[in-house]
């Protein structure tokens, strides 16, 4: 399988954007740990952001637990900063920013975003826009672990009211309440 740009993707592989930090709901890294078990048990390979706090510690402990290929994309500054996780089966180094989300576009099968800050938001953006422009043909699903999505997809809903967003858009990003169900939307 390839995306617009040629690029190989690995069969098997999920994205996943999430926060460094684990937010206020407990829930959240339960879920986050639960989706990394699924992908660890189903497809088999998790790429993420190869951090190991938050959101994104409990979905790569998930996976690794359960014997999956964890795939971490990190720029060399975060790595000088101690913040990638010592123990994936593979890190990826990366010049900076738009390389790494070049590479975890490249190497995913479909994207799942659970919660998260202003580093997973622009994540999702540009890769819900690469979608849209047609460089990248993947699924998108936000996990919207107890509501936590409900604020953008209003706002997406007032991008399209507005006229600045068509339903086809809209449509592109896909919604589930758990993990399988988010599991199952992204590999299509």
């Amino acid at each position: 399988m390839s995306n617009a740009a040629g690029q190989v993707r690995r069969a098997g592989s999920i994205t996943v954007f999430a926060g460094a930090a684990a937010g206020i709901d407990d829930r959240w890294a339960k879920t986050a740990y639960e989706l990394g078990r699924l992908i660890a048990q189903g497809p088999g390979t998790l790429v993420f952001g190869a951090g190991g706090t938050g959101l994104m510690g409990a979905v790569s402990d998930g996976a690794l637990d359960h014997g999956g290929h964890v795939v971490g994309v990190i720029p060399e500054s975060m790595i000088e900063k101690e913040w990638a996780r010592p123990d994936l089966t593979e890190l990826i180094v990366t010049d900076g920013m738009h390389e790494r989300k070049k590479i975890m576009a490249s190497r995913a099968d479909g994207f799942i975003c659970l919660p998260g800050g202003a580093g997973t938001l622009e994540e999702l953006v540009e890769i819900w826009s690469w979608v849209n422009l047609g460089f990248l043909d993947s699924r998108i699903v936000l996990l919207d672990d107890n509501g936590f999505w409900q604020p953008l997809l209003e706002l997406v809903q007032h991008f399209e009211r507005s006229d600045f967003l068509g339903e086809q858009t809209r449509r592109q990003l896909l919604v589930a309440e758990d993990p399988a169900e988010a599991l199952v939307m992204a590999l299509g």
